[in-house]
């Protein structure tokens, strides 16, 4: 089975959740914290051309209802969300499950069954 990485912040109850559930299934994953780690720019522009910003940017966030307007256009292109989501990374929708090659966002039933 490939690699599992999961990417998130601590704190995040969905990421808690993900990662107490892979506890209990004795699978193995690598986890990394992209507020207290960090998240190279590099990885982050393979997601947003992997899954896109819609899927990645959290547009219901304190952090995201805090940004000017011109901030939130941003957004919508792909270069410049990048630039966006490394300046505010709790912007990203979490946890983000990279497995196979593969990216998922959220911790769901449906994302439960891909893992």
């Amino acid at each position: 089975m490939s690699e599992l990485r999961i990417y998130g912040i601590k704190t995040c109850d969905a990421c808690r959740k993900a990662l107490r559930w892979l506890d209990e299934q004795g699978r193995e994953y690598r986890w990394q914290d992209f507020r207290a780690d960090g998240l190279e720019a590099e990885r982050l522009r393979r997601w947003v051309e992997s899954i896109g910003t819609d899927s990645l940017v959290n547009r219901r966030s304190t952090t995201w209802r805090n940004l000017s307007e011109d901030e939130r256009s941003r957004a919508a292109d792909s270069d410049q969300a990048v630039a966006l989501l490394l300046e505010y990374p709790t912007l990203i929708k979490r946890p983000v499950i990279e497995q196979g090659g593969g990216v998922l966002v959220g911790f769901n039933a449906a994302i439960r069954d891909r893992l």
